[in-house]
């Protein structure tokens, strides 16, 4: 234990001096006149912040511990009475604060913070994978409602018997992406679908990848090379959508920093009856895209040690199956059954989430050999 504290306040307090630093660099007008800059260094001023409210009050129970032990060595009863009861108090504290302690050192995912742009794709299984990339949508929409999160569709292609072959849409809200990461993979379902006559049950698929949405700081553009292209959006939102020329689609060569090869990317948004709306949200999508595609190698990464970022719909890669005959979602990487299908699907998945959480900090606990 006492390995733990040392250890712990080493970390802690070489942290001080980065955090006094930082501290005085974001009052310095030539940081502030830098966005890039000064965006990065108020996230890490914030984290650094929360540290340190940590580190004040695990310091303050050792102290109050190694007080209430000089007190107990002293003769006045009632002093004594309570320094047992602070030291008491201490010692069920510090265990806590340890463990939240640790977490906090572990380096976050730096794109936790950020808002989600959200793909769901309809897999194996024809018009029931469509119709199930409907339903896996729809659960979407209700669990980021239930967060107070806002959800805006920017593409979608409608099945012929329903639900969605893609559906492409952005949620706004604090920490999106650090929390609808854990879902991108193959979700596989087994259920009779509305389409079969005999009652057999089938199994299909939809794939969902969640990216992070890349900040203006993130990627650099050359917009006037952005070809644009408007037409008039098909599909549902009424006589005005039609009319009108609202529809955007945007064309653009990008070059790979890393294998240096070029490909041409094409981006439709048809989310708003504004034009200028979906100029801008089709260029936050280009920007996403690139970030995700330069940032490959950190993603792989990720995915080699989580297994979660899944891009083909294929079955043998699921993270998740559905079945409805059963009641039961089971999720396959971290061996999680329930038997609430109808609430899940309701949008009540907090509770898988939390799970996957908690089995990632103790993955990373475990890297970090704190």
């Amino acid at each position: 234990m006492a390995d733990t504290k040392n250890i712990l306040l080493d970390k802690l307090n070489g942290l001080v001096a980065r955090f006094e630093e930082i501290a005085t660099l974001i009052t310095d007008p030539q940081v502030i006149a830098d966005q890039k800059r000064y965006v990065k260094l108020t996230k890490e001023y914030k984290e650094l912040s929360d540290i340190m409210k940590a580190r004040n009050t695990y310091v303050q129970c050792l102290n109050g511990i190694e007080e209430a032990k000089e007190i107990l060595s002293g003769n006045d009863n009632e002093l004594k009475e309570m320094a047992r009861e602070e030291m008491a108090t201490c010692e069920a504290r510090i265990p806590e604060l340890e463990e939240e302690i640790k977490l906090l050192l572990v380096p976050a995912d730096p794109e936790d913070d950020k808002n989600a742009i959200v793909e769901i794709r309809g897999g194996t299984g024809g018009d029931e994978a469509a119709i199930f990339a409907g339903d896996l949508y729809r659960m979407y929409v209700k669990y980021c409602e239930s967060k107070g999160w806002k959800v805006a569709v920017s593409n979608f292609n409608e099945g012929a018997a329903g639900g969605f072959k893609e559906i492409i849409f952005t949620v706004t809200g604090e920490k999106v992406y650090g929390t609808l990461k854990y879902e991108s993979g193959v979700h596989r379902v087994q259920r009779v679908p509305a389409t079969e006559t005999q009652g057999r049950v089938h199994t299909s698929a939809a794939t969902v990848a969640v990216l992070p949405e890349a900040d203006e700081f993130d990627v650099e553009i050359n917009e006037g090379e952005i070809k644009w292209d408007t037409f008039r959006s098909g599909g549902a939102g009424g006589q005005n959508v039609n009319k009108v020329e609202s529809g955007v689609r945007l064309r653009y060569v990008w070059k790979n920093p890393i294998t240096g090869t070029s490909e041409e990317i094409l981006i439709e948004c048809t989310e708003t009856r504004d034009q200028p709306k979906n100029k801008e949200r089709a260029l936050t999508r280009l920007r996403s895209f690139i970030y995700d595609k330069e940032h490959q190698k950190y993603i792989d990464d990720i995915a080699s040690r989580r297994k979660t970022m899944v891009s083909t719909g294929d079955r043998s890669a699921k993270i998740r199956t559905y079945n409805y005959p059963q009641g039961r979602i089971t999720d396959h990487r971290i061996n999680y059954t329930v038997y609430n299908l109808s609430a899940f699907m309701d949008g009540d998945i907090q509770d898988c989430i939390d799970k996957l959480i908690v089995a990632e900090n103790a993955e990373r606990l475990k890297e970090s050999e704190l």
